[in-house]
């Protein structure tokens, strides 16, 4: 079983002695660990001799109405589900021990990155992600992090971070997870019912339609999209935003344009979040000039 520390002195003296010889990775989480968490470790165990795992529920990347307070959690369980894949360290502390002051006067802000997507109808998420992603890296001082690719303006924003404030740590983002009908795989997906969760794979699926067809130079972007959208919604879903950028996270034009990889090898990415029901759910998918 891995070990578990809930403070941070405790934590940092814990591994403290394989600081010399070995590397150590983060798999920063908020628990109720599905297989994608499991995924993150595995991957985690590639890249470093000692693995520490973060469970904490962040209040700071949680806006007003938002579900904090009914978020899963799942100590017990996510530690026994850890010791199958070889974790070797649990840091869950509690909100005292990560903001002495709440709200944290001190504040790690990425700018414009943060203003599109996600930060249009969350404006304070990244800010608190900021923050608690900086006092982790402070904490454990891994020599690598692995954060998963569906939070893809999150990772963007990490790997940001980590370049702007000049940490010494190896960012790797984990491909997706899904179950086998596509669904990307979140803590989030347990608010669905039994009909909405046959409704979601729908996502991905026009997605992966979106991809195939950002490619031929057939119709404008602004058209696809837009067809997309209408065929989202029919389904039940009530979109967040549905967009494509480049993989950097640059705006696209696209009102009566197309792409075409022939011209223009640039890597896309397609982003989508939507409410079913109670569940925000997130999706994206790369393309590429050898996938279209």
């Amino acid at each position: 079983m891995p070990m578990i520390h809930h403070h941070i002195s405790a934590l940092r003296a814990a591994i403290q002695p394989y600081r010399a010889a070995q590397r150590i990775a983060l798999v920063p989480t908020m628990g109720n660990l599905h297989d994608g968490h499991l995924e993150l470790v595995n991957i985690a165990k590639q890249h470093a001799d000692i693995v520490v795992v973060s469970i904490f529920v962040n209040p700071t990347q949680f806006g007003v109405g938002e579900d904090f307070d009914s978020y899963p959690r799942t100590l017990d369980e996510d530690v026994a589900k850890l010791a199958t894949v070889g974790a070797d360290y649990v840091f869950a502390p509690n909100i005292d021990e990560m903001y002495p002051v709440l709200p944290p006067p001190t504040t790690v802000r990425a700018g414009a990155i943060t203003e599109q997507l996600c930060g249009k109808t969350r404006p304070t998420h990244f800010d608190g992600v900021g923050i608690v992603v900086s006092k982790l890296f402070n904490i454990v001082q891994p020599n690598v992090a692995i954060f998963g690719q569906k939070d893809y303006q999150q990772l963007a924003i990490i790997k940001q971070l980590v370049r702007d404030l000049s940490y010494s740590i190896e960012v790797i983002g984990a491909p997706i997870v899904r179950a086998a009908d596509g669904l990307a795989l979140s803590s989030r997906n347990q608010y669905l019912s039994e009909s909405e969760r046959q409704t979601a794979p729908i996502l991905q699926q026009e997605l992966q339609y979106l991809a195939k067809q950002i490619g031929g130079n057939q119709q404008p972007l602004d058209v696809l999209l837009a067809a997309s959208r209408q065929r989202i919604t029919s389904a039940g879903f009530v979109i967040d935003y549905l967009d494509i950028k480049t993989a950097q996270l640059d705006s696209l034009k696209t009102d009566g344009s197309s792409v075409n990889f022939n011209e223009n090898q640039q890597d896309l990415v397609i982003l989508v979040a939507a409410w079913l029901g109670r569940a925000r759910l997130l999706d994206n998918q790369l393309v590429t000039a050898n996938t279209v």
